[in-house]
């Protein structure tokens, strides 16, 4: 995965049916699967798939699916997803285990989440860690300073020059639900 980021730093994140169809159509390679049911999830991830992306599940928004391992297990026996990405170290943790790439999504709100962030990645051990919001370069300095987890920016970044100022200040690759950006 870390050689499609690195020639095509944008994460598709799809939160809809018209996402959906736009990964399909011509979206970049890797995408990160943020609606579904336990009952649509299969079908959604072959539909990427079968377009010759690589798909991440966010286990924390699919219907359903709730804060236990039971969740990665559902995931990595029930669809043919690459991998997970969840806000929750053990679900993290739990995907590495099972041999699924893992991200781990972080939301910085302020100073104190920003010091729990090292704590958290000791748990989880993840492939990669986005950050949200990831129009904040300075953070992202930070980080890249304090860890050597290659970092996604996701959440709020709208434009290309979002998407220049996280990648110079540091990230791997980007993650936006914005189709416009998908194409830059």
């Amino acid at each position: 995965m870390r050689e499609l980021l690195l020639d095509h730093p944008v994460v598709a994140s799809v939160k809809d049916e018209a996402g959906l169809a736009a990964a399909v159509a011509s979206g970049p390679p890797v995408v990160f699967l943020l609606f579904g049911s336990i009952l649509t999830l299969p079908e959604l991830v072959e539909r990427l798939r079968a377009a010759g992306k690589t798909v991440l599940v966010n286990v924390d928004l699919v219907e359903g699916l709730v804060g236990r391992d039971i969740a990665v297990d559902f995931v990595a026996q029930q669809t043919a997803a690459d991998g997970v990405l969840s806000s929750k170290a053990a679900l993290v943790k739990a995907a590495k285990a099972r041999g699924l790439f893992a991200v781990h999504r972080f939301f910085l709100v302020d100073s104190i989440s920003y010091h729990n962030l090292g704590r958290q990645l000791a748990i989880s051990r993840p492939d990669y860690v986005e950050i949200l919001p990831g129009c904040v370069p300075r953070v992202i300095t930070w980080l890249k300073a304090d860890t050597e987890v290659p970092i996604i920016a996701g959440g709020l970044v709208c434009d290309k020059d979002d998407v220049l100022a996280a990648l110079g200040a540091g990230a791997l690759a980007i993650a936006t639900s914005n189709v416009d950006v998908w194409v830059m």
